[in-house]
């Protein structure tokens, strides 16, 4: 039978699809554990059952510290690449689509092994220009939500390139507007909105991409109600991978520092996706978004009850309000050094009396610390 609602939030319970074909007994159990009743739709059942492919099993390989090493590669590799990019559209000359796929196969490869470790990495390595560590963290973002929608192999890797590549387009803007402090005019938006269309111009002109990117690339400012750029679709036009693409990149820009807009916490912003759901965003995507990155997403700073300040380092799947969190502050306000781990899965004890719990999330660059020294030598 295919199950169409539930009677609490698909956030809080661990399926992996809002809607889905119930097939064994263990599913069932699992359903009757969380829910007390559902809403089943019985020819959705039939049409699923005929259409839909198997979802692709991902089993975590690596823990988050042993993947850090190959992680760490993936990602200089990655920020070396774009680097590259960047220069090259500035001075009008080709991508190289062979270090593009290279890049983008082994943060691929990395987040299906661990999907926290390539994360946390991206989430704590001091950001350059806006343009490099924003395309990179979109496209691991993409990577670890493909991963975590159990897509093939195939969708993640072009997530992969999707988040690279799809604002590539804006290195052909005058500078001064990329820079502009403030809120721009009507005549300055009109001009960034154009970095769609240099964007599918470049990956147009570049051989060895996969096929349909530069359609795909123009979709990530479009809105479900009609309200996005450049053409305006809505709903079902815009496509599961367009979808994706649209909530994690308003996710990514959202919560670091650009030259219009200050950041925002992680919680802020994701508070402001689910409210947006239904409106500006797919409600199930925005839903299966927030599971996949957690209430407290990796590489974020938290407050715990007991005054101290961590950073979380992995997430726990099945409970994601208790992720496994590094303490770097005491109560006092202290480095703490050593640092110590904890997993809020097994509920700790910040005092006699009370279990350790997190408060909420702090912005980027609110508390300083050396990363350095703790995860990224």
């Amino acid at each position: 039978m295919y199950v169409a609602e539930l009677d609490r939030p698909w956030t809080d319970t661990p399926f992996p699809f809002q809607g889905f074909v119930l097939t064994t007994r263990d599913e069932l159990e699992l359903l009757r554990k969380h829910c007390t009743s559902v809403v089943v739709d019985a020819e959705r059942a039939a049409s699923a059952n005929e259409r839909a492919p198997p979802a692709a099993e991902y089993e975590e390989k690596a823990s988050v510290e042993e993947e850090l090493v190959a992680a760490r590669t993936a990602y200089r590799g990655s920020r070396d690449l774009m680097l590259e990019v960047l220069g090259n559209v500035r001075l009008g000359r080709t991508l190289d689509p062979e270090r593009i796929a290279s890049a983008v196969a082994a943060m691929a490869e990395s987040v299906l092994r661990n999907p926290d470790a390539l994360l946390l990495l991206a989430q704590l390595r001091a950001k350059g220009e806006y343009n490099e560590s924003h395309a990179l963290d979109v496209s691991i973002y993409m990577i670890t939500f493909g991963r975590f929608l159990r897509l093939d192999p195939a969708q993640i890797e072009f997530l992969g390139y999707l988040g690279l590549l799809q604002d590539v387009g804006k290195l052909r803007l005058p500078k001064p507007l990329l820079d502009r402090r403030g809120k721009l005019s009507a005549e300055e938006f009109a001009l960034a909105q154009r970095h769609v269309q240099y964007s599918a111009e470049i990956l147009q002109s570049t051989p060895g991409i996969p096929a349909g990117l530069p359609r795909v690339a123009a979709l990530h400012h479009e809105r479900l109600d009609g309200s996005g750029y450049p053409a305006g679709l809505r709903g079902a036009q815009i496509g599961l991978l367009g979808s994706i693409a649209a909530i994690v990149d308003t996710y990514d820009a959202l919560t670091v520092q650009r030259p219009h807009a200050d950041a925002v916490s992680p919680s802020a912003a994701i508070s402001m996706l689910y409210r947006a759901r239904g409106t500006l965003f797919d409600a199930r995507l925005v839903e299966q978004f927030i599971r996949c990155i957690g209430i407290f997403p990796v590489g974020s700073l938290v407050e715990l009850n007991s005054g101290e300040v961590g950073v979380v380092i992995a997430q726990n799947a099945a409970k994601r309000l208790s992720p496994r969190v590094m303490v770097i502050r005491d109560a006092a306000g202290n480095p703490l050094i050593p640092q110590k781990l904890i997993d809020l899965a097994r509920a700790p004890k910040a005092t006699i009396n009370e279990t350790y719990r997190i408060l909420g999330t702090l912005e980027r660059g609110s508390v300083p610390f050396d990363s350095e020294t703790m995860f990224l030598k």
